[in-house]
């Protein structure tokens, strides 16, 4: 055993020079990766919300109004969550154009980001809500209850297990987008992988890059689980 790690260690060191690595720019690349990932998850979790609750409220109802209202948003949710998300970055270039002033760097990442993963997550939430013991809705209607107070007193905090589920699972989605924003110059890791990385054949670098991205994903992972075991009281 003590043979092959050596063994392994040696081919490593042999083919990956660790001094290629300039930590600083490593820093900035986290830093990069980690502003377009907070950045994004923020306006995610606020949009994925309100599609969601939309979803949840106008399905199945009798009103032509609810009808349409499902009809658009179920749409446009299930096509921009279909389409790869390398492409669509693409093909929303003149739109982050007209809004930020630029089609590269960090901010420039955020409208693909934003439009890839908020009717993926307003999926999860709709799915969360649906879950919920119809009888706890029938209740709170059978106390009088208004149908704002039946989504922020019932709604949200009967769902709120799986609300915060799904944010874990899109926040590490979110990650990994970056990681391939980053390759058509949206910063961040993914493009220091890929310029430093594999374009001028530094090995070692997107080594570096690809073990900080594993770190981040299982601390986000590791933070989400606990969050839901301390608010899942079932």
């Amino acid at each position: 055993m003590l043979s092959s790690l050596k063994l392994g260690a040696n081919i490593l060191d042999q083919y990956i020079d660790f001094s290629d690595i300039q930590w600083d720019k490593m820093q900035k690349a986290t830093g990069q990766t980690l502003g377009m990932t907070i950045g994004s998850v923020i306006i995610v979790f606020l949009l994925g919300l309100l599609l969601g609750l939309l979803l949840y409220e106008t399905n199945g109802k009798e009103t032509l109004d609810a009808k349409v209202l499902y009809s658009i948003v179920a749409f446009l949710v299930n096509v921009f969550r279909s389409i790869p998300f390398i492409i669509l970055i693409v093909l929303i270039m003149p739109f982050t154009k007209v809004l930020v002033g630029s089609i590269i760097g960090p901010i420039a990442a955020l409208p693909a980001l934003i439009i890839s993963s908020a009717p993926f997550y307003a999926r999860l939430v709709e799915i969360g809500f649906r879950e919920i013991d119809k009888g706890v809705i029938e209740a709170a209607e059978a106390m009088g209850a208004s149908k704002w107070e039946i989504i922020y007193k019932v709604l949200i905090p009967e769902s709120l297990p799986s609300i915060v589920s799904g944010l874990t699972v899109t926040t590490i989605s979110l990650v990994g987008y970056t990681a391939m924003a980053g390759v058509i110059g949206a910063g961040g890791l993914g493009n220091l992988a890929y310029l430093d990385g594999f374009q001028r054949n530094q090995p070692a670098v997107t080594l570096a890059a690809t073990l900080i991205i594993l770190v981040i994903v299982f601390t986000i992972q590791f933070i989400g689980d606990r969050a839901v075991k301390r608010i899942d009281k079932r």
